[in-house]
């Protein structure tokens, strides 16, 4: 039985077509009039995201090729700030939770909720709240505080600054980065000076040390919107 008419728009961002068109079925049968669109990739939800209205909520995995762990939460976050954005991953550690939860995701399901959990998450976020399983502790004292004011102060980058920190992380100098995003040196060094101030740490090998704590993943292959 479906819920209340709707005119949400939803996007699911999944690299496995089966559990893609197994969650569209969910919100089609929960929210009847809903506008559902799928994306193979993080790349291919951009051109999604430029055109129309902004989506009610997109759902995105944790594990997809070119993009890993919360790179793609935090990029999202960055470009489009008021976006709902809701993990859905076979993952279900605490600590991932929580860091999705400090990268600012509106929810987060585990792959293995039933449809009814699902229905329950999406109402959730559409109420302007945040939906995380129950058996979750949500205790932030329970996880690593220096990692939560690592995730804080990456909050603060730009959408250029993080791709320019992913590049650091992949051990790339300054003129390889400004070849890649088309701009020149003295822009990538501007970037990085940025990057540094913003995260407290005084040489890009300490920048890269803190993002790698905090389990982020990579999102240097993520283009330019």
């Amino acid at each position: 039985m479906s819920l209340a008419p709707s005119k949400c728009r939803f996007i699911i961002v999944d690299d496995h077509p089966l559990f893609r068109g197994a969650l569209s079925q969910v919100l089609a049968g929960a929210f009847a009039g809903a506008t559902i669109e799928e994306a193979e990739s993080y790349e291919a939800l951009q051109p999604m995201l430029a055109h129309g209205d902004e989506p009610d909520i997109v759902f995105l995995d944790l594990a997809m090729p070119g993009v890993q762990g919360l790179a793609g939460l935090m990029s999202l976050k960055a470009e489009y700030p008021a976006l709902p954005v809701v993990i859905v991953s076979a993952t279900e550690d605490p600590t991932t939770i929580r860091r999705a939860l400090d990268c600012n995701a509106s929810g987060y399901v585990p792959k293995s909720q039933p449809v009814e959990k699902i229905r329950q998450a999406v109402t959730t976020v559409l109420d302007g709240g945040v939906w995380v399983p129950h058996e979750f502790d949500s205790n932030p004292a329970s996880v690593d505080q220096e990692s939560r004011q690592v995730l804080a102060r990456l909050a603060t980058l730009t959408p250029q600054q993080l791709r320019v920190l992913g590049m650091l992380g992949e051990g790339l100098l300054n003129k390889q980065i400004a070849y890649k995003l088309t701009v020149s040196e003295a822009t990538i060094k501007a970037h990085v000076s940025a990057i540094l101030q913003k995260l407290g740490v005084d040489s890009r090998t300490q920048a890269v040390i803190a993002i790698n704590k905090c389990g982020l993943g990579s999102w240097a292959s993520i283009s330019p919107a």
